[in-house]
């Protein structure tokens, strides 16, 4: 698995031979195809913990805001997609790298692209949620929340793309907080006047 992912990081899964990585272990080709059935077998092996740690904090991430909402309970701002990146992707760099800029040519090449789909579903369905109980949360189109998704998390993930050092990660994700965390708040209801009235009166 080391020689595998050795090989993925630095050639790119499309370019990627199992007859390399074999040469890298000291294995034969035959050998290999006793642990995968093939090179994308292998692939997802190397990075599905990775994904399923995402998916993981995704769901908890949507738990911890539908939680109140279902309860009727006062709206606060909890995380975001900004704590993902601290918590999970940047202490992990490398495991991310792979996932997403070394995956073209597998099923995971346009990782990214689906996430945000997935974040925009579910952010739709949301936003129903907050102004059926009676939150006043700004009105948005499925086409302008998918802009406003892309923006984010191409941003959030371009220190991976580029294999930034950790410090230097997290010194970008103080600037992303900064510029993006004002606008989803305003978004979701929280921190506009209006909003917070509503908020507090249910």
């Amino acid at each position: 698995m080391a020689a595998a992912r050795e090989e993925f990081l630095e050639r790119g899964y499309e370019k990627a031979s199992m007859r390399s990585i074999a040469d890298r272990c000291g294995m034969t080709a035959a050998g290999i195809y006793r642990h995968c059935k093939d090179k994308e077998d292998l692939f997802c092996q190397l990075v599905s913990p990775a994904e399923d740690k995402l998916m993981d904090w995704g769901r908890a991430h949507m738990h911890r805001y539908e939680e109140p909402v279902k309860k009727n309970r006062k709206m606060v701002w909890q995380d975001s997609f900004i704590d993902m990146m601290r918590e999970v992707v940047y202490p992990n760099m490398e495991d991310y790298h792979l996932l997403i800029a070394r995956s073209k040519g597998s099923k995971y090449e346009n990782y990214l692209h689906d996430m945000t789909e997935m974040a925009q579903d579910k952010f739709l369905v949301y936003l129903n949620e907050l102004r059926k109980s009676g939150i006043n949360a700004p009105k948005i189109t499925q086409q302008q929340l998918h802009l406003l998704l892309t923006a984010y998390l191409t941003a959030l993930f371009e220190p991976v793309v580029h294999n930034y050092p950790y410090e230097e990660a997290n010194e970008a994700l103080s600037t992303l907080e900064k510029f993006f965390l004002p606008g989803w708040k305003e978004m979701m209801g929280i921190g506009h006047k209006g909003c917070r009235e509503a908020v507090d009166s249910l």
